[in-house]
């Protein structure tokens, strides 16, 4: 695993303590923010690793999905998993009326750490692509 690779997912992992403790604390929305970061920044671990870099969450999520998810590498479900909390971001983040519920952040607690998971295992089993 590359050096930036390694830096994406410790700040993946710190995301994912940070949606813990927002959890905890009842801040639904704010853990959605942290557990879509957790998984973005496991994306960008794998980005790192092939040393491919986009500027837009978008352009990043594509390449995901395109080079990873389309190819086999990684089930839907992880894009699926990346896509919900894209959204589920968007809406804590710019949406005044925005709603979640405990249950429903447990279930992305469990996505995410699924998800980074995932990346992990396969950083630790293939070497640098880029």
């Amino acid at each position: 695993m590359s050096d930036a690779a390694q830096t994406n997912i410790d700040h993946a992992r710190r995301c994912l303590l940070s949606a813990d403790l927002l959890f905890k604390d009842g801040d639904y929305a704010g853990a959605v923010n942290r557990l879509y970061y957790c998984v973005f920044h496991g994306v960008r671990a794998l980005l790192s690793n092939d040393s491919v870099e986009f500027k837009k969450h978008s352009a990043v999520i594509a390449y995901f999905r395109e080079k990873y998810v389309k190819t086999g590498i990684f089930e839907k479900r992880m894009s699926e998993i990346i896509g919900d909390l894209f959204d589920e971001r968007n809406g804590s983040d710019y949406n005044d009326l925005y709603f979640i519920d405990r249950d429903g952040v447990e279930l992305k607690i469990d996505n995410a750490c699924y998800f980074l998971n995932k990346i992990c295992d396969y950083l630790a089993t293939n070497p640098v692509r880029g």
